[in-house]
């Protein structure tokens, strides 16, 4: 049989190292899984309470609104207001999403189709790529670099491009590179994307996530952004709700109205009391957020210090729930693939391999910071001794 669209995907990469981790747990090994980003920390007690109060009420079973219930749109804007000082209007500048990948891949339905062009990072979190290819549009793929650089990059690639493209998409602090930008990044493109009217779309999706004093600014931040552009923002990992599927899109109200208009046709919108209980994540969960970051910071000063002692240079990022680890120098012939099994196999250890994020990913593995710092810290004097015994023996990799 013949289906439409999915011929575009290409083979799951990440699905051998998913096979051969549920092979070695069958067989009983114990593997530290640091491959998939799902967070593992607890939702807030007072969210999860809510929803369970939510949930009893019959009129809460009924259909909701596809935008979002105004209060929820509100919570969003507020939580704006008190974090970047950008002000929304919530009725026509928020909308609700079922989590970030919905709202970007039906965004992209909105505002590209075939033989139009739209400019990508790479390597990239996969849905970056997709969603814009299965809206039947073409893809630029800009190599990820630091901010004017990278900047630099964009605009060229702009530039090179027939048909110009409509979208430019970013998204800092970036998954999987943790490479971040700061204000003076967005400033110069919004610039950019007025001078040549092009579409702004910024997936702020580690929005807290940062580390060592570093704020990830807002596109929004920007005077005039809203003119051009939308962000996505999640409770995913700030939050830490990433099972609740709860996003936003938020921004430029022509974009806002043209998602909203579509979305009216698809959906009805999350369970109202998913929505009802997120309202208290936004509205009293500022504390919290700062809680998941300091988990995430631990657990990441763990792991950066346990792989630089085990002879792995790594950088400590300044945000994300990540670790961009480039090969070692003794394994790097093997590629990324074959190296994330050989951890998995020889240390008990799950990543996910940088071509899984495109070609340019090649020659890294991405860890992340998924378990607690006991198993983190069982993870690194895995690798550690991995290591050693390979280089005692003279192992040929």
């Amino acid at each position: 049989m013949e289906f439409r669209r999915i011929g575009n995907l290409p083979p799951y990469v990440f699905a051998q190292i998913n096979q051969l981790k549920a092979e070695a747990r069958r067989a009983g090994r114990d593997v530290v899984d640091l491959g998939f980003g799902n967070p593992d920390i607890p939702t807030q007690d007072a969210v999860v309470d809510k929803l369970c109060e939510s949930a009893q009420l019959g009129k809460n079973h009924r259909y909701s609104q596809s935008r979002g219930i105004p209060n929820l749109r509100k919570a969003a804007a507020d939580r704006y207001q008190r974090r970047f000082g950008v002000t929304l209007d919530p009725e026509t500048e928020v909308i609700n999403t079922i989590g970030a990948k919905e709202g970007l891949s039906h965004l992209m339905w909105t505002l590209v189709q075939k033989g139009d062009v739209a400019l990508v990072p790479e390597p990239s979190y996969p849905i970056h790529m997709y969603a814009p290819l299965l809206a039947g549009a073409e893809i630029r793929r800009v190599p990820v670099s630091a901010g004017d650089e990278y900047f630099d990059a964009l605009t060229a690639a702009f530039m090179d491009s027939w048909p110009r493209p409509r979208v430019i998409i970013t998204s800092f602090p970036h998954n999987p590179t943790t490479t971040c930008v700061d204000i003076g990044f967005f400033e110069r493109l919004v610039a950019f994307a007025k001078e040549h009217e092009v579409f702004l779309v910024h997936d702020f999706a580690y929005a807290d996530i940062a580390f060592d004093g570093y704020q990830p600014p807002s596109l929004l931040q920007v005077p005039g952004a809203i003119d051009v552009g939308v962000e996505l923002y999640t409770l995913t990992k700030s939050h830490s709700m990433a099972g609740w599927r709860v996003g936003f899109v938020m921004g430029n109200r022509d974009m806002i109205g043209a998602l909203a208009k579509l979305k009216s046709y698809l959906d009805y919108g999350t369970f109202q009391p998913i929505q009802i209980a997120s309202i208290i994540a936004l509205n009293e969960g500022d504390e919290h957020v700062v809680a998941v970051n300091a988990i995430y910071e631990k657990r990441l000063n763990i792991l950066i210090d346990g792989l630089n002692r085990a002879g792995w240079v790594v950088e400590k990022p300044r945000g994300t729930m990540f670790v961009w680890a480039p090969i070692p120098p003794a394994y790097q012939q093997m590629g990324s693939l074959d190296f994330a099994v050989h951890l998995l196999e020889h240390a008990n250890v799950a990543v996910s391999p940088g071509v899984g994020f495109g070609t340019h990913g090649e020659g890294y593995v991405r860890f992340a910071l998924v378990e607690n710092e006991h198993r983190i810290g069982q993870a690194v004097r895995s690798i550690r001794e991995m290591m050693a015994s390979e280089s005692e023996r003279n192992v040929r990799l």
